[in-house]
């Protein structure tokens, strides 16, 4: 019964229980979108590389270390000699190891010089390997394995022959047009900077460096292939390490780090993302201030409806009164249609935002890498509707007392 007379006294106003309630449902989906987003983009982002225990390079800041060894940005202070790398591969703690290689691009983006082992051991995600979509990985040191999104914008597909450029620019000014290398496979997406980046063999990023060139195609002379097969870099980039058991994980980096031949840096890269993300806290606090300043003026609009509608009412208090409702009747009355409004609002805000996830949740990932699931209630997002309805009861505190207050002056 009291369920009824809030239901049908709010239908009694549809045009400003309406707004009210479009408001509620708007601010819900901003705060929740937010919420979403950000712990999504968070994840993605940790993501990023996973199953790596530690990543070598040059001695330098951990985030520079880890920006241009695993998102391709940014450039090395310095390369590490062969030897470097061979010695702690060598290392009867390490599982396996995979060297990097960068300073070139193909039309902007990035090369990745490296070896087969890359796509057995790099992972991202909850430990997802590479996949290859179309192709093969490398059989010929002039073989170019290509990321999702290289392939998708330029149109590649395997035989293709592509020309890589020293330098990271889109034109590069030094092109290797002597060492074609040939499309073998394109990865599956990834959402990751996998995706942006051209992989060859490491051989034959050093023999392209070499010197002059090869005949027409290096593969057309089974002599010079097979000796450049055999070539070994000077120096490389940076390598990726995964150890025999995490119990040894500081104490290499340790060892690492005071390599006497030469100086080195070793990373942990969940640490490293870590404090890559809080550098961009800054940005989660100004979304989450905007989410609830835009909640704040929902709940103060319903409110403010709320107390328009005390004074046209009085003839409906008054009734009530007659008919024997005491003034708290009339209190949790008005704060029972503010819940209606407010659960309303939050049941119409949420089905509006799963539904635009859906819609969005290819495009982002094609486009931007990004992967938002279309499910918004979780655990935070309830905590969030809980907050979010405790708000409307105390705004609507401030209607039903004054509603209160008319009743008992029917008494007097």
């Amino acid at each position: 019964m009291f369920f009824k007379i809030a239901l049908k006294s709010l239908l009694n106003r549809k045009g400003s229980v309406v707004m009210s309630l479009l408001a509620i449902s708007v601010a819900i989906f901003v705060l929740l979108g937010i919420e979403h987003i950000r712990h999504q983009a968070r994840d993605s982002f940790a993501s990023t590389v996973s199953g790596v225990d530690l990543i070598v390079g040059a001695k330098t800041g951990s985030l520079n270390l880890l920006l241009y060894s695993v998102f391709r940005m940014g450039a090395p202070t310095d390369n590490i000699s062969w030897q470097a790398y061979q010695d702690i591969a060598s290392d009867k703690d390490v599982a396996w190891a995979v060297p990097l290689s960068l300073g070139d691009s193909h039309k902007g983006f990035r090369v990745l010089g490296t070896s087969p082992e890359y796509f057995e051991y790099f992972s991202y995600g909850n430990k997802r390997k590479l996949a290859l979509s179309q192709g093969r990985v490398f059989g010929d040191i002039y073989d170019v394995v290509l990321g999702a999104e290289v392939a998708r914008a330029l149109g590649y597909t395997p035989g293709q022959e592509i020309i890589l450029a020293h330098g990271v620019v889109s034109t590069g000014f030094s092109r290797h047009d002597n060492h074609p290398f040939r499309v073998s496979g394109i990865l599956e997406p990834t959402g990751t900077p996998v995706d942006q980046t051209v992989h060859v063999p490491l051989a034959g990023l050093d023999a392209m460096h070499a010197g002059p060139a090869a005949p027409s195609r290096p593969a057309d002379s089974a002599a010079r292939q097979f000796a450049d097969a055999e070539r070994v870099p000077e120096s490389i980039t940076a390598f990726m390490l995964g150890l025999k058991s995490r119990m040894v994980t500081f104490r290499l980096q340790r060892k690492i780090n005071a390599y006497g031949a030469e100086p080195l840096l070793a990373i942990l890269p969940g640490v490293a993302l870590s404090e890559l993300w809080q550098m961009v806290g800054v940005f989660e606090n100004v979304l989450r201030l905007v989410s609830m300043l835009v909640l704040v003026a929902a709940v103060l609009g319903l409110s403010a409806v709320l107390l328009a509608s005390v004074r046209e009412r009085s003839h409906e208090i008054h009734l009530l009164r007659v008919l024997g409702a005491p003034p708290s009747y009339l209190f949790y009355l008005m704060e029972m249609e503010a819940i209606l409004i407010c659960l309303s609002g939050m049941a119409l805000g949420a089905a509006a935002l799963y539904i635009c996830l859906t819609f969005v949740e290819e495009a982002l990932f094609a486009n931007f890498g990004l992967h938002l699931s279309p499910g918004v209630l979780t655990g935070d997002s309830l905590i969030i509707v809980a907050l979010v309805l405790s708000a409307v009861l105390v705004a609507a505190a401030i209607p039903s007392m004054r509603v209160y207050l008319q009743a008992r002056g029917y008494n007097e």
